[in-house]
């Protein structure tokens, strides 16, 4: 079978023939990959960025964004039937730290973890793939043509759920459930995770505003606005202004991967807020910070920052739930993040090449 691979630390993706994958347990699922979402990390390995392959190995098929139609399964299998829709999940545990052995690969402490299409697996960039019962989503057939969001949706759901675990926590009368509701959420970069957690917010009942350079009739504001939020055109405003224009914010999700604005969009932060990371900054220069004034800021304000990424398995299955009620609320406005998709044979025009109007590219596997 065919597959994109790559050689990490030189990048340059090319098509590969591999052997195809077959069951090798009665507990194992092959999948039929049907398309393969592309995001940073993918471009970021293309280009000689971060990336391990198998032991043993020279090359990495990449790709970790997936869906697919299940074609086989072993006989102790009852997750998903041949025929459904279905995707595996990223991250492998490492087997002997205690996240791992709870559950909790995404917040593995020992480093030890795998991670397919990124570090020491394989990824999804092939015709067939096969793993374990215990990795497998299955998809339910009317989010089929969005399920390949389930992986970007899933680190979402994670980033907002730790969020309002922290605020019940704080305040023993407040249901962690209903917190979002009425307040005032920023999201930093209308990316793809970032539109999808604009999403995420607005079924949460938040006042959404979101922050990104691109002019206000660009496709990510349009969208924002589409679904009720309020567009923030960071050419026109000052990340310190923020705050005075529309008042402190109670939450904020960064997603643009720039370490400077990350900073900087502390000041926006209002009482007892929270703030998470999602947005994996490059090695850059040193920059400069009024680093007092920040962490006084967040002291005398009771403020929460934090990072996330990955997910575990009980975030994709939110993650699908998610879907489902975005797909019946916001219909029009979700099936405009994906903006591209090109067959497997043409992955050089959506892995070399990103136009500032791409939200969501995809790599079909399908014939």
């Amino acid at each position: 079978m065919e597959a994109i691979a790559i050689v990490p630390g030189k990048g340059s993706a090319h098509l590969i023939e591999v052997e195809e994958p077959s069951l090798k347990s009665d507990n194992d699922v092959k999948i039929e990959v049907l398309e393969v979402g592309i995001c940073g990390t993918d471009r970021e390995q293309v280009s000689g960025g971060r990336a391990d392959p198998p032991a043993g190995a020279s090359e990495l098929i990449i790709g970790h964004e997936m869906i697919g139609r299940v074609v086989a399964i072993g006989k102790n299998v009852s997750r998903v039937k041949i025929g459904d829709y279905a995707l595996f999940m990223v991250r492998r545990p490492c087997g002997h730290c205690l996240p791992c052995s709870n559950n909790r690969s995404d917040l593995c402490s020992s480093g030890d973890y795998t991670e397919r299409g990124i570090k020491g697996i394989h990824g999804y960039q092939s015709q067939f793939v096969v793993d374990r019962e215990e990795y497998v989503i299955p998809v339910p057939k009317e989010i089929s043509d969005i399920g390949v969001l389930a992986e970007p949706m899933s680190v979402v759901i994670k980033a907002v759920e730790e969020s309002l675990l922290l605020q019940s926590a704080r305040f023993s009368n407040i249901n962690a459930h209903n917190w979002l509701s009425g307040k005032k959420a920023l999201v930093a970069g209308l990316g793809p995770v970032g539109l999808l957690a604009a999403f995420i917010l607005g079924l949460n009942g938040a006042r959404i505003y979101g922050l990104d350079i691109l002019e206000e009739s660009s496709l990510r504001a349009s969208i924002l606005k589409e679904i009720g939020g309020t567009y923030i055109n960071g050419l026109e405003v000052k990340t310190d202004r923020i705050d005075n224009r529309y008042g402190e914010m109670d939450f904020i999700i960064e997603a643009t991967g720039i370490s400077k604005l990350e900073f900087e969009l502390i000041d926006a932060l209002g009482p007892n807020g929270i703030y998470v990371l999602i947005g994996i900054p490059a090695v850059e220069r040193l920059i400069t910070i009024a680093g007092g004034e920040l962490i006084q800021q967040m002291v005398l304000k009771n403020q929460i920052m934090f990072g996330t990424v990955n997910a575990g398995i009980n975030h994709y299955f939110q993650a699908i739930e998610a879907l489902i009620k975005i797909k019946t609320n916001y219909n029009k406005q979700i099936s405009k993040i994906i903006t591209k998709r090109v067959n497997y044979r043409s992955f050089k025009e959506v892995l070399e090449i990103h136009s500032p109007e791409e939200i969501k590219a995809i790599v079909e596997w399908s014939n």
